[in-house]
């Protein structure tokens, strides 16, 4: 499974990159591949090129805010979910969306 997403908080600072690392450490450690955009008070980070969102299987959009550019994901399986949940529940997250997949045989 191809994973991609963007995390934003509404202040900016230490959830948007939390939740970013904990996403990125337990796809790992399930052995998926996993890209993942910081939308921060610094800016844009790791931007997702067209190539990562067009091989992806699944965007994640872990935010409690309105994230710019959401259109580029227009056609493609999205899953939203607050930044808390991407910081508490990554793999879990990650295994339910995997299953999820694996239920609709692949298909968007």
């Amino acid at each position: 499974m191809k994973v991609v997403g963007v995390t934003a908080c509404t202040i900016g600072i230490a959830h948007t990159y939390i939740a970013k690392d904990k996403l990125v450490n337990a796809a790992k450690k399930l052995n998926i591949e996993c890209k993942i955009e910081t939308q921060g008070n610094i800016g844009v980070q790791n931007e997702l090129t067209e190539e990562d969102i067009k091989n992806a299987d699944v965007v994640i959009i872990a935010s409690d805010i309105n994230i710019s550019r959401r259109e580029r994901f227009k056609g493609k399986r999205i899953v939203q979910v607050p930044v808390s949940t991407a910081i508490k529940s990554p793999e879990g997250l990650l295994k339910k969306i995997q299953q999820k997949i694996n239920e609709q045989g692949g298909q968007k």
